[in-house]
């Protein structure tokens, strides 16, 4: 049996038993191989470790079960998982927020929202209390607010400009050196926030890759998990995602379009390399 064919098999298996929660060892003896090469050979054709996979399978069997009961204890014991402890750790190592937060989905949150323009397009912008929470390019106005309420559907949505968007449209579109600063509230696990801060000291005018970030962050082996994290990039721009491109020569790709991604890397290489003066150390959870 070929690896293709023995990962193929394993991602079935675990799917099959995603609730009896398999063991590396069981996954291991079910394709004939050893813990340890099982787990190379799986990581390699399928990109993320077994354990991350099953975590990924029996997350989203925990939302729908959430969706159906108040209790964290029956969702946990539905998942297979022993206690809402373990419930807690997943939810907050894969989607950076507690099972409570989930549930809530936005509720007893105002995000203040507003359409605006710059020499990229089209943007929403959205905020919390605490600082510009999400930046999108987009095509279509009401598939962009459509987005927007899906990220947090229990949300209060306003629709009003507020001094923190006028700082992101001065931000856009300034061509001399940016002096406000800029509060940032984000959503994510704590290896997306450590990737997204360690994009926020990528100089403007610079370029770097997914390797190079990786080990800027300590991880050198984790590029293609930097990659994910990038690509989940909530706030476009501000967060300089478009200034990581491939090792090997290309542009890379872009969650709002390569062509966007070339246009900002050319804009900002003629601004002289100035330095931009986000607040890093803004990045936190809800």
């Amino acid at each position: 049996m070929s690896h293709y064919q023995t990962v193929a098999s394993a991602l079935a298996y675990i799917r099959a038993n995603t609730l009896n929660q398999p063991s590396l060892e069981e996954l291991a003896e079910q394709a004939c191989m050893s813990p340890y090469h099982f787990q190379r050979v799986f990581t390699e054709w399928a990109g993320v470790s077994p354990k991350k996979f099953l975590q990924y399978l029996t997350l989203q069997h925990a939302k729908a079960v959430m969706a159906q009961t108040s209790s964290l204890a029956e969702a946990a014991d539905h998942c297979g998982l022993s206690g809402t402890s373990r419930l807690h750790d997943l939810f907050v190592s894969i989607e950076g927020i507690t099972p409570g937060t989930f549930k809530q989905q936005g509720a007893q949150l105002e995000l203040k929202y507003s359409i605006n323009s710059c020499q990229f397009g089209n943007y929403i912008v959205a905020s919390t209390d605490k600082g510009i929470s999400y930046l999108h390019f987009f095509q279509d106005e009401a598939a962009a607010v459509a987005e927007l309420q899906q990220t947090w559907p229990k949300a209060s949505m306003k629709y009003t400009s507020n001094v923190q968007h006028a700082q992101v449209q001065t931000f856009l579109q300034s061509t001399e050196e940016r002096k406000a600063k800029i509060k940032l509230h984000l959503q994510g696990t704590p290896f997306q926030l450590k990737v997204w801060e360690a994009l926020l000291r990528i100089p403007e005018g610079s370029l770097t890759s997914y390797a190079i970030l990786a080990q800027h962050i300590g991880q050198p082996t984790a590029s293609r998990a930097v990659g994910t994290a990038i690509g989940s990039n909530p706030i476009a721009f501000l967060i300089p995602c478009h200034r990581v491109i491939k090792s090997v020569g290309g542009i890379g790709e872009y969650r709002w379009g390569s062509e966007r991604k070339m246009a900002m890397i050319g804009w900002e290489a003629a601004r002289n390399q100035t330095q931009i003066e986000l607040q890093p150390e803004q990045l936190s959870m809800f």
